[in-house]
């Protein structure tokens, strides 16, 4: 029994008759969590889960978006409760609960909240083979930025999911994972470029002005070609924010700066246009600079290695 959590056939068996557990339940001694889980507690935190848990196979474990969630990364809205159970295990349905029956074994789950929950490198890859590119990615970012997890346990954990389903896309982003990334946006953007074939942008570069004070931050950027790339969010339509904004643009322009902004229809309705625009403008900047495109599709200075 988990803490003060009651299965209805364990009061029954306790001499409690159907009438008294019901007039239990409206006197307030005892609370319905969840159908057949009564607590006499009135602390919530992880109540729901455990009562939960207690309905499901042994060794179930919270994992996937609810894992995520809990390890302090979760950022894909979702209100189901994930759990993972052995594969084969016999799964009641229950409303609100998705059961994920996997292969690979959770052998050293941790506890959160009072209830068994998957490493948080197991559930950031979990979610990096499952959901699409362009949500997986910044659910690695955010792991990382977290704190939950290092980019060594993404790799270690990375490689026990061989062979299972979205494995390689998941080797694929695990590389391209970055903790400078503030926003699932910039980490949308940075992949759309990758996946264009530019090369990988710098997350969230300090420009400095003539006395080296760092003075602005942008997005992403490409410093060597002085281009700065940045999503614009609703947060920009202020007038006060229009004002700064404008002042920001003109200061790095001054100082050779050459910045794309693009929006959430670029971003979801047209990535191409982002990888042509961004790509247009380096080769402009690469003109400028005497620079050329090497032969591995990475910018290079021309110089003699």
């Amino acid at each position: 029994m988990a803490d003060d959590l009651y299965r209805y056939p364990e009061l029954r068996s306790a001499g409690n008759t159907r009438g008294a557990v019901r007039h239990a339940v409206e006197a307030g001694r005892l609370r319905r969590v969840t159908r057949g889980i009564y607590t006499g507690s009135n602390r919530e935190p992880g109540e729901q889960l455990r009562a939960m848990l207690m309905r499901l196979p042994a060794g179930a474990v919270v994992g996937f978006h609810t894992g995520a969630h809990l390890h302090g990364f979760g950022d894909v809205s979702q209100d189901d409760l994930h759990v993972i159970v052995p594969a084969g295990s016999v799964v009641p349905k229950i409303t609100g609960v998705v059961v994920h029956e996997v292969v690979l074994p959770v052998p050293d789950p941790v506890m959160v909240s009072g209830v068994p929950v998957a490493p948080a490198a197991r559930c950031a890859i979990d979610l990096a083979r499952t959901l699409r590119r362009i949500e997986a990615l910044p659910i690695l970012d955010l792991a990382l930025r977290s704190g939950a997890c290092r980019l060594g346990d993404l790799e270690r954990e990375v490689r026990r999911h061989d062979r299972l389903r979205g494995v390689r896309q998941a080797r694929q982003l695990v590389p391209l994972a970055d903790a400078r990334s503030e926003c699932r946006q910039e980490s949308q953007l940075r992949l759309v470029l990758v996946d264009g074939g530019l090369p990988p942008p710098e997350p969230q570069i300090w420009i400095s002005d003539e006395w080296r004070r760092r003075t602005f931050r942008l997005d992403l950027g490409y410093r060597a070609h002085q281009v700065g790339v940045e999503y614009d969010g609703g947060s920009h339509l202020t007038r006060e924010r229009l004002r700064s904004d404008r002042a920001r643009m003109n200061w790095l322009s001054a100082r050779g700066w050459t910045m794309r902004y693009f929006t959430d229809r670029d971003l979801y309705l047209r990535p191409d246009h982002i990888v042509r625009e961004v790509r247009q403008t380096l080769l402009l900047a690469d003109a400028t600079h005497h620079r050329r495109w090497g032969p591995d599709r990475r910018w290079s200075t021309g110089q003699a290695s």
